[in-house]
């Protein structure tokens, strides 16, 4: 923390790192939790699925709020992600080991791990089943099962990974990949895509962009690098404020950018990617490329495709305000899974869980929830080893930021806020339920400056 409080170092700021060190202080220490195979019981009062980011900070909320013995997790994976660092992982600034910690350290001490696979969801009966043939039933279900990754939908892949000269930073099995081919380029093409669906961290497939071209000028391959991104929108980033931070860059840079065009095919063993253009479908281009970043196709679990609580698209289908279920008044969602009409971040993740605690907590006293979420997000476009564009916004696509002066500007201080603060404010207090984003510090400013 201390660089941070070195570079920023107005009162505000050095509150701002007074407020952390106590707030790291009163968390305490986090006991392992021994997880079963099996769930110890078949009835809990808050059943929370899946043991991603919404999954465990929502367990930790509700176990205050209930009683460990009254909460219950369902997940099967032996490790638990920090999946933002995972932009640094991928240009070699930051190492995967510090991405992951067992998920067994994070679960809340006391709360029932269920090391299964969510099967189905009968909302009706307020049960689920689980894929080794459990039958768990719940009082208040909270469903935190994430996105899913289509790699197979782009022809020529996942299998294209075997290859070199191609990875991708949204998986952990090829994230390292995207720091392999960065430094074994030479000269030619280095391909960035953006898919044709929804996804998580709209901003990452940029920033591996802006990283890789450092990269290049610090190695002295710029000359020889063509820095393309295809995109499948229409815009490099959604908010007209850092959209326009973001096209100066592009040109000081000397970046191509392609809209409306969306990777379907990998020729791996060509070194060669096929995209369609969205405008005139049917129509391809094939480029060749030294270096290719992939972002895959993303969309809800098919669990929930296919589940009661899903809207036609497939997403959890709750209230934008509440995150109260649509029609099971019982049932809630959170973050990437659901139709929430906002960025997939793991900072909507934190903002969500305060308005999420809130709402349960009155729906518990037979009571109207009264707390709106506003859709707040964040994206700090990470556009250089030092530097971050720190994005915050609204369902309006409307600039909510945090700090008090413009961020849509390079900053020193943002970049180090991402690379080691956001990770120490996300093992040690989201996770355990003392983040509900940065709503009160925007409070705290403007008091300050009353």
């Amino acid at each position: 923390m201390a660089p941070l409080v070195t570079v920023v170092s107005s009162p505000r700021a050095r509150l701002f790192a007074c407020f952390l060190r106590l707030g790291a202080q009163q968390t305490g220490s986090l006991q392992l939790h021994v997880g079963a195979n099996c769930a110890a019981k078949n009835h809990y009062e808050v059943l929370v699925l899946g043991g991603g980011s919404g999954g465990i900070t929502m367990a930790s909320r509700m176990k205050r709020k209930v009683g460990a013995e009254n909460v219950a997790i369902v997940e099967p994976s032996e490790r638990h992600f920090y999946q933002p660092i995972w932009t640094l992982v991928g240009a070699g600034a930051k190492q995967l080991s510090s991405s992951g910690r067992p998920t067994a350290s994070v679960i809340p001490s006391g709360v029932e791990w269920v090391k299964a696979r969510v099967a189905e969801l009968n909302p009706d009966k307020n049960c689920i089943h689980t894929d080794n043939g459990e039958e768990i039933f719940y009082k208040y279900l909270i469903i935190a099962l994430g996105i899913q990754l289509d790699y197979e939908k782009i022809k020529g892949l996942p299998e294209g990974f075997a290859y070199p000269k191609i990875g991708s930073n949204y998986s952990v099995k090829t994230v390292e990949k995207t720091w392999k081919a960065l430094q074994d380029f030479t000269e030619g093409n280095a391909i960035f895509t953006f898919p044709n669906t929804p996804v998580k961290c709209a901003g990452a497939p940029q920033k591996i962009m802006y990283l890789s071209e450092a990269y290049f000028r610090k190695t002295g391959k710029r000359s020889k690098a063509n820095i393309i991104f295809n995109t499948s929108l229409g815009a490099i980033f959604g908010v007209k404020k850092y959209a326009d931070a973001l096209q100066e860059i592009i040109q000081e840079r000397n970046l191509t950018v392609n809209y409306k065009q969306n990777l379907i095919e990998v020729r791996a063993d060509k070194q060669e990617a096929v995209f369609e253009n969205l405008d005139k479908p049917g129509e391809t281009q094939v480029l060749s490329y030294e270096m290719l970043h992939v972002t895959p196709p993303m969309s809800s679990p098919d669990v929930l495709k296919a589940s009661p609580v899903a809207d036609a698209a497939g997403w959890v289908d709750v209230d934008k305000e509440t995150l109260q279920h649509k029609k099971y008044p019982n049932v809630f969602g959170i973050g990437d899974c659901t139709n929430l009409p906002t960025s997939k971040t793991a900072a909507a993740v934190a903002a969500q869980s305060g308005i999420l605690d809130r709402t349960i907590s009155l729906i518990m006293k037979n009571q109207t929830p009264i707390k709106k979420y506003d859709g707040y997000t964040s994206c700090p476009l990470v556009t250089g080893y030092s530097r971050v564009i720190l994005a915050e916004f609204d369902y309006k696509a409307e600039p909510l930021e945090t700090f008090p002066f413009d961020q849509s500007k390079e900053r020193l201080s943002m970049y180090l806020m991402k690379a080691d603060l956001m990770p120490f404010l996300y093992w040690n207090a989201m996770l355990r339920g003392y983040w509900g984003g940065p709503a009160f510090l925007r409070k705290l400013f403007r008091l300050g400056m009353s």
